[in-house]
């Protein structure tokens, strides 16, 4: 079957992100405009500017402006794809993709929409894998396209779960590109209520203290044991809190 090209506005963050444009470039997909992060949190964001020289590059969040927006629209974009990027993106831009817009996601919706997805597979018990899933007004709320499930094991921590997703997530891109060239990725509704959380939630469970229940407090140790000290679970020893990692990370 011959495939007609597509328009794709391609906003992406990290490594993950930097990887997923060379999967479109090795299909022959040229994004139309790039998004790109800017500041503290943002990587990888000059190697992707070089790998597609002479496109439209909008830097943080310079797309919402009223003439960027106008920008994107009149590149006729087929499709808007978000690949860890930072920013929310408003109605007026979601609604400029003929097809849709997307978005890839370190999770197993409906469970750990928002953020921290590993850490609150790992406190809550709840299913967890990688989503790449249209995008609507709600935070992670959207029809699914494709999804992965990845096992957490009882010995996981957040930072070891978060590489095995990366993974699912770079394995359910690669099945998604001939389907963005068909244009017949699926639209399938999330099944349940699952679990949402805000970036600021995990400092009602970093104090170890505070917490009674041992197996609860393994829990925590392993699921706040990240990249980042910020996240890190503690406790309290002669009125300093005292960080606590788990076993081989600490």
């Amino acid at each position: 079957m011959i495939m007609s090209a597509i328009s794709i506005l391609y906003a992406a963050n990290r490594p993950i992100g930097l990887r997923c444009l060379n999967m479109l470039l090795t299909a022959g997909l040229t994004p139309a405009g790039l998004l790109i992060a800017e500041g503290a949190g943002a990587s990888a964001q000059e190697e992707m500017q070089t790998l597609v020289s002479g496109i439209p590059v909008l830097s943080g969040k310079s797309f919402r402006s009223p003439e960027n927006v106008e920008l994107l629209r009149s590149l006729k974009p087929d499709y808007l794809i978000s690949v860890h990027f930072p920013y929310i993106i408003p109605k007026e831009i979601l609604t400029l993709p003929r097809v849709g817009t997307l978005n890839l996601h370190p999770a197993f919706l409906p469970f750990n929409r928002g953020w921290n997805t590993p850490t609150w597979a790992i406190v809550e018990g709840t299913p967890f894998g990688a989503t790449l899933h249209w995008i609507d007004e709600g935070i992670d709320t959207g029809n699914i396209a494709l999804q992965e499930h990845v096992e957490v094991l009882p010995t996981d921590t957040a930072h070891e779960l978060y590489q095995r997703a990366l993974q699912a997530e770079e394995r359910i891109f690669e099945r998604a590109i001939p389907l963005l060239q068909s244009q017949s990725l699926p639209r399938l509704p999330q099944s349940g209520e699952g679990t949402s959380h805000a970036k600021g939630d995990i400092e009602r469970i970093r104090d170890l203290d505070a917490c009674t229940d041992p197996a609860l407090r393994e829990r925590i140790v392993r699921g706040l044991t990240t990249n980042d000290p910020e996240e890190t679970a503690y406790r309290t020893i002669d009125g300093k809190r005292t960080p606590v990692r788990f076993g081989r990370h600490a």
